[in-house]
């Protein structure tokens, strides 16, 4: 009967065991049922989505970046044909003026001749007269019959006047006046001449002006239509960086899924461990055993984290700079304390309207954001190339400046690093990163900190 009374208090013991397991699996708090688990295949494929609308987006950025390049080219070619269409105005008038004057010339010289002609005319129609008379009278000249035949008291005294002319060498002075009038008609030739010369200059002018003001209306229109491709490449970009967000949203669904998951498979693991335990524990209780010393485990111990090195006035610089994204370019905006009203120039930004809205042009936005590191900016590009440390360009660090044109006049932008940088660079465009233009970039980066 001993055996059966064994196997009697066995059969006990595993009958309280089990009550008390379930008990216990019945207080402790139950694992709710298990959340969506995407599998690997459509994480993958919400990655591969994304990292091509990323692609896309990179692509429309270096396009956006050299039409906009290109549409600066532009810009500066219609300033040029518009300074050169004014140079042909002033030359057309100056040759219009010049073409006045030798016409008028022209007309003076043929006046003056034609009374020197007439006058010279008349001297010899008289000494004609005075000579036939003189033949059919047989007198010599300086006779009295030379008086002779007159016919009125105007003509003999004209005809004492010619003898006493021709008593005094007056045929060389009949001579002269034939010089005189051939130097009259001498004259009256150049002013044609001249003025000849001068209709040509007008002509010329004039074309001139016209291939002139037709190159402005071809650079305008060039201009606007590469501002028009550039609207597009930007709406695109805008479009794609729209698919961009909502590719990233959906894989950064699909990876909470997953991390959730995740958390409620550990939590499962922890609840069946903690059960098993519990368990064990019950079937020990059950059954007396002698009891078991265990050593306890060895806590292994963490070297102290060391405190990242932070970026200093630099991080500071950048960090004020990249707040402004998204504030529009507005010429001659922007200040220490922020972005201000932008001021007229008489040209492209007074199409935007930038003297009417509040922003940052290239040079105030650096001035805003070195102000965060104590750093008092001049505020234009070409003072601010010589404010620091010049460095070659290829070894330019994070937080340098870059510069455009001429001793750094035409723009500046701040480098973030691995070929991007920030900039405020055009009318009607907006605080932005973009990768870094190398074309026409000036040699020497400046170092401020």
């Amino acid at each position: 009967m001993a055996p059966k009374r064994g196997a009697a208090r066995l059969l006990v013991s595993s009958a309280v065991a089990l009550t008390v397991v379930l008990g216990a699996a019945s207080t402790a708090t139950a694992v709710p049922p298990p959340p969506p688990n995407p599998s690997d295949s459509q994480i993958d494929a919400g990655r591969a989505d994304a990292d091509a609308k990323a692609a896309k987006v990179g692509d429309l950025t270096n396009q956006l970046t050299q039409a906009e390049a290109r549409l600066q080219q532009l810009s500066d070619d219609v300033e040029f044909k518009m300074e050169y269409a004014n140079k042909m105005l002033v030359d057309l008038q100056t040759a219009t003026d010049a073409a006045d004057k030798a016409r008028s010339a022209a007309q003076s010289a043929r006046t003056e001749a034609d009374a020197a002609g007439k006058a010279i005319e008349g001297s010899r129609s008289q000494l004609d007269d005075f000579a036939a008379a003189s033949f059919q009278q047989g007198a010599t000249i300086g006779s009295v019959s030379a008086y002779l035949g007159a016919k009125s008291p105007e003509d003999l005294l004209a005809r004492a006047q010619l003898l006493a002319a021709a008593s005094n060498s007056g045929l060389n002075a009949l001579d002269q006046l034939e010089r005189d009038r051939t130097d009259k008609a001498n004259k009256d030739s150049a002013a044609r001449l001249a003025k000849d010369v001068a209709d040509q200059k007008e002509a010329d002018a004039v074309t001139a002006k016209k291939a002139a003001d037709e190159a402005r209306a071809a650079a305008v229109e060039a201009r606007k239509n590469q501002a028009a491709q550039a609207a597009d490449i930007q709406n695109n970009k805008s479009q794609v960086e729209q698919q961009l967000a909502a590719a990233q949203n959906v894989v950064g669904g699909l990876e909470a899924q997953r991390a959730q998951y995740n958390d409620w498979a550990a939590a499962k693991q922890r609840e069946e461990q903690e059960a098993a335990r519990r368990a064990a524990e019950a079937a020990a209780a059950a059954t007396p055993k002698a009891p078991v010393h265990h050593a306890a485990p060895a806590v292994p111990t963490r070297p102290a984290s060391q405190a990242p090195s932070g970026g200093g006035d630099v991080e500071t610089v950048i960090g004020r700079a990249m707040s402004q994204l998204g504030v529009r370019y507005s010429w001659g905006g922007g200040n220490a304390s922020g972005p201000t009203v932008g001021i007229p120039d008489g040209g492209v930004a007074d199409e935007y309207g930038d003297y009417a809205n509040v922003g940052f042009d290239c040079s105030g936005l650096m001035v805003y954001a070195f102000a965060g590191a104590g750093i008092y900016l001049p505020k234009y590009s070409g003072y601010q190339y010589t404010s620091g440390t010049q460095v070659p360009v290829s070894q330019a660090d994070r937080g340098d400046m870059l510069f455009w044109g001429p001793g750094g006049g035409t723009h500046v932008a701040l480098y973030l690093g691995d070929g991007m940088m920030i900039e405020a660079p055009y009318s009607g465009s907006v605080v932005r990163v973009v990768p870094v233009r190398w074309g026409g970039i000036q040699p020497y980066a400046v170092r401020m900190l």
